[in-house]
């Protein structure tokens, strides 16, 4: 084991176990923010970078289970990181102001409580739960300790879609009737075939605290480093990808959710031992709401293989125009609106036909000068220089300094992941599944 519990305690000056409120809070303003990485896989490094690359974060101790991630913490960040496999001591610790979680599905909702109680901001990979289930206490813990909690679905920080928002607001396409979205991963790691460490066994990995709560099995290295190929720790296309699309819907339409769910898919392409479907699609009925008309959402996700190209992007579509994103770009095409229905009445008798003509053109007179036809082409582009991910960060940041509300706090992050989870139960269970989005419970 890299680092000893003793020797993580000795460092942090505190012992005991986090899990209950600690009455010395973390500053909610502050120049310097010290943080604590619980999850040092890819996206928690990942994550680690983007905080420390901004002014007065430092990394100051770093949870995981296993000992090759908390070794190359001290290489990247430096010796004095503390370092531990339980992430409850580096709750205790009074020098820890944030924490950012990046660990498997399974743990997000345990782990942001216990942080939450011990008065640390919270900055959670998506999704934010693993089980629709589990969403009200996270919901319940941010409001009671007033903590600042931002979940990690970059897009809702993205300049494309804040452009979409304002343009939506707007009216630029006219009332809303669709949306197409889509989220395809051409690569194997894409498809989440991440690279196994070559000393990945039961003396490197904590493979019990690795499990958690999920069904207890012997050791697979495959389960650790490939944990999204598994229900036991994560959720599928629906948990890692489905949770993104519907973050930057509800950021344009200011959705509080859909009522109703469907999902269908299969594992297609990676029968490679994981029990998750690689394909997936899902229509999901959103209600009327002050902000918005109903309409309908379309999500797909395809973990095909064979090319290096992914493939992400939204179609909002009007009666006006047509309103397209990527993670880059957004174009705008407007649809000119019809001013007469045109006709078909070359099956009537001739003397029908000209009576028709006349009844028509008593509605609609014929224009001297023909009006050009209805155009969709692209009026607007924007293509902004931000990076989503890194601004994701500084507004978390800012959110504890200045107590600002962050831009996607528990409510926001479950009424996201709730209706991508429903996802996965409605392709298990084969049916429909209703959502209450204003009281974000299934119905």
């Amino acid at each position: 084991m890299v680092s000893t519990r003793r020797a993580f305690l000795g460092s942090a000056g505190l012992v005991g176990l986090a899990g209950q409120a600690i009455a010395e809070p973390a500053p909610a303003a502050n120049d310097r923010i010290q943080i604590g990485l619980i999850g040092a896989g890819g996206m928690g490094q990942g994550d680690a970078r983007f905080a420390t690359s901004l002014p007065g974060i430092q990394l100051v101790a770093a949870a995981d289970c296993y000992d090759g991630r908390l070794e190359h913490v001290r290489e990247v960040w430096g010796p004095q990181v503390a370092i531990t496999r339980d992430y409850r001591e580096l709750l205790t610790r009074k020098d820890v102001d944030a924490v950012i979680i990046a660990t498997p599905d399974h743990w997000h909702s345990i782990i942001t409580v216990d942080a939450l109680n011990a008065g640390k901001h919270v900055y959670c990979e998506k999704p934010m739960v693993q089980k629709v289930e589990d969403g009200p206490a996270v919901v319940e813990a941010q409001k009671r300790t007033g903590r600042v909690l931002q979940v990690g679905s970059q897009y809702v920080t993205s300049l494309v879609f804040q452009k979409a928002r304002d343009l939506y607001r707007e009216g630029s396409i006219g009332q809303l009737n669709m949306v197409e979205a889509w989220l395809d991963r051409n690569t194997a790691l894409g498809a989440w075939q991440y690279s196994i460490p070559p000393d990945a066994s039961e003396q490197t990995v904590d493979w019990d605290r690795f499990q958690g709560r999920a069904p207890h099995r012997p050791f697979d290295a495959k389960r650790v480093f490939r944990w999204r190929n598994y229900q036991d720790y994560g959720t599928g296309v629906a948990g890692d990808l489905f949770v993104h699309l519907l973050s930057g819907l509800h950021l344009v339409t200011s959705s509080q959710g859909p009522a109703r769910i469907f999902a269908t898919g299969g594992l297609r392409y990676w029968k490679d031992g994981r029990d998750v479907p690689d394909v997936m699609l899902a229509l999901l009925d959103y209600p009327k709401s002050a902000e918005h008309p109903e309409f309908t959402l379309v999500l797909k996700v395809n973990l095909k293989a064979g090319s290096s190209n992914e493939n992400f992007g939204f179609r909002f579509i009007g009666d006006e125009g047509i309103m397209t994103t990527s993670m880059t770009e957004l174009t705008l095409g407007k649809a000119v609106p019809q001013k007469e229905p045109g006709y078909s009445i070359g099956t009537f008798s001739t003397a029908i036909q000209q009576e028709f003509l006349k009844q028509y053109r008593e509605r609609y007179p014929q224009k001297p000068a023909a009006e050009p036809a209805a155009s969709r082409e692209n009026e607007y582009q924007y293509v902004p220089g931000d990076n989503a991910h890194l601004e994701h960060h500084r507004r978390f940041y800012n959110s504890i300094r200045t107590g600002a509300p962050s831009v996607e706090d528990a409510i926001f992050g479950y009424r996201a992941a709730g209706p991508a989870l429903l996802c996965n139960v409605s392709y298990a269970e084969k049916r429909a599944c209703g959502w209450d989005p204003n009281a974000m419970r299934r119905t």
